[in-house]
């Protein structure tokens, strides 16, 4: 296998990938599976090591994929992960129950307030 940003076994490749040193979106895999069958087709015996080592990797390059299209999480204080999304919900969920009692209580201000002049 060979691409211009990297040269090497599947295995390698993955291991790079994995560390963020090269960048998923330009992995093309595509072309490295057009690449691998083409090897595949000029073997003379197929050997399934090699075969099962591929579908192994590029699972796991769909999955890498896969896993950037998701929401990204952030830690809370506790470390626990929390969804920037939900949390933006939560907080406008609290935020318009605070303006509902505010509302509620906007009458009660009034009377204090006319209570307060006469004095």
């Amino acid at each position: 296998m060979h691409l211009p940003q990297f040269e090497g076994p599947f295995d390698l490749l993955l291991f790079f990938i994995e560390r963020d040193e090269l960048e998923i979106h330009d992995i093309p895999i595509a072309r490295i599976t057009d690449d691998f069958l083409n090897y595949l087709h000029q073997m003379t015996i197929l050997n399934m090591e090699i075969a099962s080592e591929f579908i192994y990797v590029a699972a796991t390059l769909m999955r890498i994929k896969a896993k950037m299209l998701l929401p990204r999480y952030e830690a809370d204080d506790d470390g626990n992960q929390t969804d920037t999304k939900e949390d933006l919900i939560r907080k406008l969920i609290e935020y318009k129950r605070f303006k509902e009692v505010c509302e509620d209580l906007h009458p009660f201000e009034d009377e204090r307030f006319k209570q307060e002049k006469r004095g």
